[in-house]
């Protein structure tokens, strides 16, 4: 198990796992989303990192009136 860096929520990390038989559940998200701070900022959990990318999406352009 690994531990949020931002919550402290515990999850289940594929790239950290040394039973882990599948990729990790992030590698499902979009890449080239860098974590703020340093690379010792570790890994976040599904809703930490989730919300971090909604936050940097811009939201869909909404039709001129």
């Amino acid at each position: 198990m690994s531990v949020c860096s931002l919550c402290g929520a515990t999850f289940q990390c594929g790239q950290l796992d040394p039973d882990a038989t599948e990729p990790c559940w992030c590698i499902a998200l979009p890449p080239a989303v860098p974590v703020p701070g340093s690379a010792a900022a570790g890994c976040w959990c599904p809703a930490c990192l989730q919300e971090h990318i909604a936050a940097l999406t811009p939201a869909a352009a909404t039709p001129a009136k």
